[in-house]
């Protein structure tokens, strides 16, 4: 996979909202093309959203670079000021530096 920038998250793709699972592709529901686009997704370039829960059972949502990144960032300025261990320093929140990690790998 691309990223394990979410692997130190136990909790998954927090602030990342993921489209409601009815509304995927079955392309999009097995992680072969982007939850949020139309792009095709390989183990070398797809960044792991962690495993779900839906209406029929366990999926395991993936995203293109890109789209995580712009996710990642809009996320990263609504988390930062309402967190104090962002606000003390940004190193001190997993959620934070997750999120941080996202925009920095889709932007290479």
């Amino acid at each position: 996979m691309m990223s394990d920038a979410l692997a130190d998250v136990q909790a998954g793709p927090e602030g990342l909202e993921l489209p409601a699972f009815e509304d995927l592709t079955p392309n999009q529901a097995r992680g072969a093309v982007c939850v949020w686009g139309t792009e095709q997704l390989t183990a070398e370039t797809a960044v792991d959203l962690g495993e779900q829960h839906g209406p029929d059972g366990r999926w395991w949502p993936r995203a293109c670079p890109r789209h995580a990144a712009d996710r990642a960032h809009c996320a990263l300025y609504e988390h930062v000021p309402l967190c104090a261990q962002c606000v003390d320093g940004a190193a001190l929140c997993p959620v934070g530096r997750v999120l941080y990690r996202l925009v920095r790998e889709g932007r290479r």
